[in-house]
């Protein structure tokens, strides 16, 4: 006689662990969803019929409404049309990928560059490509998500170093690096939920103590930072020493993609070896034109640069004064020791955070709320462009300072 088999469990008790999980999230605090804003993105914005000032974006220097860059994208549509249609290495290479990817190596004094479909993806292609199961990967313990699924993804043995701390970082290798046959430190150059820096010349020099690679990851550095906005690698005096600069096209420069830049060898090896610029359809016409527009911009409109280095200034400096005159806070906040357009306010839990920026919504103020597991502590995270006004700074501290007053 045949054993009956056992019944199968329902679709919805296979599944029920998600909602149990989503419950969880609710309680902590750390649910998210998306807040679509209407029209295009700028210094204002408009959702649900209300105006906020945005505090909320990484488009540094207001390029992604500009017109010369959707007229850009337009033209590259009428030439190309709107998809690359296939792998660059099959059929979806146009000349137009090729000028983008020399304006990059230009602006970053490179020997080459090259252009993948998203920077999440130029991370994860270049790191899995230059190390694998038998090398080391030391990464700064606050480096970007695409950095460590690019770890992940390489199979080699992946160890955290303390935030920014080089002499941990040196531990590390004399403790690790003679058992692994290549060696790759990865580090952001502006971290992008803390707005500080990385000690990019120490790691250069114990990467050559070392005989290990250096990937910085330039997404937040590039148009920011330098005399000619080509990153935070210039602005710490490292341009020209060896090393692998990864970035994106979709904060400072107003579009979408990302890129590698470095020696011909390398972007040669790349081309070969990076499963994610080799399996993936390339980068589409108008964002590759509307990112070639933008660095031509970059290099022609310093005073982008000027005005928002001058915005963070005026901003961080009222942030001290509001935080250092209120005795007694409704919220207590801490500025974290930034130097970039990226200011993060740390408060005491994700609940109080999420209440701040809703408060701050109330005021026409749109700065995110930050929370784990994103970060370690929550925190508003408040971003400047180039193209805010003097009356939406002024509007963002005396926001602050309603927050911090009794009677919130």
């Amino acid at each position: 006689m045949e054993k009956e088999a056992s019944p199968r469990p329902q679709a919805t008790q296979t599944y029920a662990w998600l909602d149990r999980s989503l419950a969880a999230l609710h309680r902590a605090d750390r649910y998210r969803a998306v807040q679509p804003i209407d029209g295009r993105a700028g210094a204002t914005v408009q959702r649900r019929g209300q105006t906020l000032v945005n505090f909320a974006s990484n488009d540094y220097l207001g390029l992604a409404s500009d017109p010369r860059l959707a007229a850009a994208a337009i033209a590259a549509i009428e030439t190309y049309g709107t998809g690359s249609t296939g792998s660059r290495l099959l059929s979806g290479h146009r000349e137009l990928h090729g000028a983008l990817e020399r304006a990059i190596a230009a602006l970053k004094g490179t020997d080459d560059a090259i252009v993948f479909s998203s920077g999440y993806l130029a991370n994860l292609g270049a790191i899995a490509a230059l190390v694998g199961s038998p090398d080391l990967i030391l990464g700064d313990e606050y480096n970007h998500s695409s950095l460590r699924a690019g770890g992940q993804v390489s199979g080699a043995t992946a160890l955290d170093y303390r935030h920014g701390d080089g002499a941990h970082l040196r531990e590390l290798l004399e403790t690790h690096r003679d058992r692994h046959r290549r060696c790759l430190i990865t580090t952001d150059s502006v971290f992008s939920m803390d707005g500080d820096l990385c000690p990019l010349p120490e790691i250069l020099d114990l990467a050559t103590a070392y005989d290990a690679m250096v990937l910085v990851d330039e997404a937040h550095g590039t148009g920011v930072f330098g005399d000619r906005g080509a990153g935070a690698v210039e602005h710490l005096g490292c341009a020209g020493r060896p090393l692998v600069t990864v970035g994106t096209l979709s904060k400072a420069l107003g579009s979408l993609g990302g890129y590698v830049a470095g020696s011909t060898s390398l972007i040669d090896f790349l081309r070969n070896r990076a499963p994610s610029w080799i399996y993936t359809t390339g980068l589409s016409p108008a964002d590759t034109a509307a990112a070639l527009a933008a660095l031509e911009i970059v290099q022609q409109e310093p005073q982008r640069r000027r005005a928002l280095w001058a915005h963070v200034r005026f901003v961080v400096e009222q942030i001290d004064q509001v935080l250092a005159q209120t005795a007694t806070p409704a919220i207590r906040l801490r500025r974290l020791p930034a130097v970039s357009p990226i200011i993060g306010l740390e408060g005491p839990s994700a609940a109080a955070i999420v209440a701040a920026s809703q408060r701050l919504q109330q005021a026409g103020l749109w700065a995110a709320a930050v929370r784990p597991p994103t970060v370690p502590t929550s925190r508003l995270r408040i971003t400047l462009m180039a193209t805010h006004q003097q009356a939406h700074l002024e509007q963002l501290i005396a926001g602050l300072q309603e927050l911090l007053g009794p009677q919130w």
